[in-house]
C-alpha cells in the first residue's frame, strides 16, 4: 500500500469518489459472525478491528449501524488501522461526534498489531486492502488478537464495469490492464493489483487454527467460473450513477496506478489534450455516444467476500 501512505496522495479525493459498501454486504459478515458465537460464547460484540481502514468507509458502519435487525447498537469498540496518515487524519475529520469515543484511529500496518492485545478481538475486518497485506506476517497477527470463534473478514472490488455498456469493456481491461508502460496503467500496479483482480482466490489460510474459508463473488455474469461450488456467486450489489466529468473522473483519478505513472511520466500532466486519465475518459465518453461531461453513466464494481473463523 505504499502509494497510498505517500503524502502526496490526494486521500480526500479517495473518500469523496470511491463507491460506498451496500448494507446487505455487511449483514453477510455480521451473520457469519453471529452464527460463530456458539464456538466461542455469547460476548461477541465488544471489539472490532478494521484493517487498511482507509477514509473510514467501512469501519464506521460495523461500530455504529444496528445488526442484524435486532437492538444490539454495532460493536462497543473500534480500532481502524491505516499505514496512511492522510487516510488516518481524513477519517478522525469524518467521524461523528457521538462516535468519537468509540473509536480508536492507529497509523500502522496490518503486520503490526502490537497495541491489541491477545485474544481480545471479536471481528476483523479489511475493505479494499487486504490484497496488500503480507499474508506471511498477518496471519500469526490475526491468530494471535482474535478470541477462539472471532471472525475474520476481507473483501474487494475489481475492475469498474458500465452497466449499460458491457461492449465498452474490453476498453478498460486495455485501459487498466494493458502491456504497454506508455499507453495503459498495466505495468504500473504493485503486485498486489493481481491478487484483487483474481478475487483472493490467491488467498488461503494456514492450515492450523482456521477453520475453511467461505467465499461469496458479487460477480454476476463478468466472471462465470468462480460460480462453482462449493462457493456462491451473486448479482454485482455495487452500483454507483455518476457524471463523466464529475464522480467519473474523480474515480479514474483514484487509481495508485495513474499516482506510480505520472511519477514515470511527469510530462503527461502537462499535456495540453489532458492526462492519460481524462484522455482515457475521453475515449470512454465518445464510445459510449454519450460525450457530454454532465451526463449520467451507471458504474459497477464485481466484489469478492471472504470470511474464515478462527478455531
Amino acid at each position: 500500500m505504499a502509494t497510498f501512505a505517500q503524502t502526496s496522495y490526494d486521500s480526500a479525493n479517495y473518500a469523496a469518489s470511491r463507491p460506498t459498501y451496500p448494507r446487505l454486504l455487511y449483514d453477510v459478515v455480521l451473520q457469519f459472525h453471529k452464527e460463530g458465537q456458539a464456538n466461542g460464547g455469547s460476548d461477541r460484540w465488544n471489539r472490532a478491528v478494521d484493517l487498511g481502514c482507509g477514509t473510514g468507509l467501512s469501519f464506521t458502519v460495523i461500530g455504529q449501524e444496528s445488526i442484524l435487525n435486532d437492538d444490539h447498537e454495532g460493536f462497543q469498540t473500534v480500532i481502524a488501522v491505516d499505514p496512511s496518515s492522510n487516510m488516518v487524519q481524513v477519517a478522525k475529520e469524518s467521524l461523528p461526534e457521538h462516535f468519537q469515543s468509540r473509536v480508536e484511529l492507529r497509523r500502522s500496518t496490518a503486520e503490526n498489531l502490537s497495541f491489541v492485545q491477545d485474544g481480545t478481538v471479536d471481528l476483523v475486518t479489511a475493505a479494499q486492502s487486504a490484497h496488500w497485506f503480507d499474508w506471511n506476517r498477518v496471519w500469526p497477527e490475526l491468530q494471535r488478537i482474535l478470541k477462539p470463534g472471532g471472525t475474520f473478514a476481507f473483501w474487494g472490488y475489481s475492475g469498474l464495469r458500465l452497466t449499460r455498456h458491457p461492449e465498452l469493456t474490453p476498453l478498460l481491461t486495455a485501459y487498466s490492464q494493458g502491456t504497454d508502460p506508455a499507453t495503459s496503467l498495466g505495468p504500473h500496479w504493485e503486485p498486489g493489483r493481481r491478487i484483487l483482480d483474481n478475487h483472493f482466490l490467491d488467498i488461503v489460510a494456514p492450515a492450523l487454527g482456521w477453520a475453511d474459508l467461505t467465499r461469496v463473488f458479487y460477480t454476476g455474469t463478468h466472471y462465470p467460473a468462480l460460480a462453482e461450488p462449493p462457493h456462491e456467486s451473486k448479482d454485482v450489489i455495487i452500483r454507483k450513477r455518476m457524471t463523466w466529468g464529475g464522480g467519473f473522473a474523480g474515480y479514474l483519478s483514484t487509481y495508485s496506478a495513474l499516482h506510480r505513472y505520472h511519477d514515470a511520466f511527469p510530462a503527461d500532466r502537462e499535456r495540453v489534450d489532458g492526462d492519460i486519465a481524462t484522455r482515457f475518459r475521453r475515449t470512454l465518453m465518445e464510445a459510449a455516444g454519450n460525450p457530454e461531461e454532465t451526463a449520467l453513466v451507471e458504474v459497477e464494481w464485481p466484489l469478492a467476500l471472504v470470511m474464515v473463523r478462527k478455531t
